[in-house]
């Protein structure tokens, strides 16, 4: 029996609460997100879009486009009190459900009539709510967050299994899930520019160049993807890491980094509502010998003062910067999701 899935994500979530919550922001130009010069944008309003402003954009970027937009900060309780009505509803239709971030989330409800399910879930939201999601059906996870994306903001799109390769043909090879601007223009210096390219592409020489990812990516290109839907399975960690041009010796440049990360990532975090125990700090030496360091907080948090503060603590503490330096990385891991249980411990 084939797979019935569905993705239901959330349209401009964040702003449309805050749109939902105050009349006089209907029909405006909302941008949810850091309110400060160094912030991101954590969701735009289609009003928004309209200017090209769009979630993670530098919110200096945004107020260049959108000078006239209604900036407000992240009200992360309020979201996540909509979250837990949101995941009440989707437990109604299906007891196997694996929440993505606090919006959006896949369903499997083989063996039920998805498409009733979903116009299901689609009406409660919006009944009980006021609110409005996109949703997308189809026989595995990757073809269903395709679909849900298809027709935003309120749409409900259904890829059948009999018209897969049909569909995914024309598409911009950066709809695969995986592929952004640096695969992108990896794939496009090999003439690939839509997915059926990839499609008549010879699977040994992606694997060549791309490995596992290659294979995975081609199997995608045909709409093959057997990952189950699973419970509670999100990200193991999120980090960012630079190799420098040249070796490094100067303190204040990797505490300048950590700052970088630090704001970036939690922005991330802020914008998928999770919170992180663990903060490591990675090092590579100029003899190319790599440490690591990590302290694991006794209260899960995503705010960004919190995680610099520590990784910049664990780079002058926890180190020897007498040698030169050629990479500096930042990674923050066990994650949690808000409605998971927290287990209180402190580990340097």
């Amino acid at each position: 029996m084939d797979r019935e899935i569905i993705h239901i994500d959330m349209d401009a979530f964040y702003a449309s609460v805050e749109q939902r919550d105050n009349p006089n922001l209907i029909n405006k130009p909302v941008i949810v997100g850091g309110v400060r010069s160094r912030g991101v944008v954590c969701t735009a309003s289609y009003e928004a879009r309209r200017y090209g402003v769009h979630s993670a954009m530098p919110i200096k970027t945004a107020k260049r486009l959108c000078p006239k937009g209604i900036y407000l900060p992240v009200n992360m309780e309020k979201y996540k009190e909509v979250s837990k009505k949101i995941h009440k509803i989707f437990g109604r239709y299906s007891t196997k459900i694996e929440p993505i971030s606090i919006d959006e989330a896949f369903l499997d409800v083989t063996g039920k009539n998805s498409y009733t399910i979903a116009k299901n879930i689609k009406r409660d939201i919006k009944k009980e709510l006021q609110l409005t999601a996109s949703v997308g059906i189809s026989i595995n996870k990757f073809l269903a967050k395709l679909a849900s994306d298809i027709n935003k903001p309120d749409g409900l799109t259904v890829i059948k299994k009999d018209r897969v390769i049909e569909f995914l043909r024309p598409l911009p090879v950066n709809r695969l899930w995986g592929v952004g601007p640096k695969m992108e223009r990896e794939f496009n210096k090999l003439g690939i520019y839509y997915i059926g390219d990839i499609q008549r592409y010879d699977v040994k020489v992606l694997i060549s160049l791309f490995g596992k990812r290659g294979k995975e990516l081609y199997d995608f290109s045909y709409g093959i993807d057997s990952r189950p839907v699973e419970e509670h399975i999100i990200n193991q960690s999120l980090g960012e890491e630079e190799t420098f041009q040249e070796d490094i010796r100067n303190s204040k440049i990797l505490v300048n980094r950590l700052e970088l990360y630090s704001i970036n990532l939690a922005n991330k975090l802020i914008t998928k509502g999770y919170l992180i125990k663990t903060i490591t700090v990675k090092i590579k030496y100029n003899d190319f010998s790599v440490e690591t360091r990590s302290i694991t907080l006794n209260i899960p948090t995503n705010d960004e003062r919190t995680i610099f503060g520590i990784s910049k603590y664990i780079l002058l503490n926890k180190f020897s910067l007498d040698k030169s330096i050629r990479l500096i990385g930042l990674t923050l891991s066990n994650i949690i999701y808000p409605e998971d249980p927290i287990q209180l411990s402190m580990e340097i």
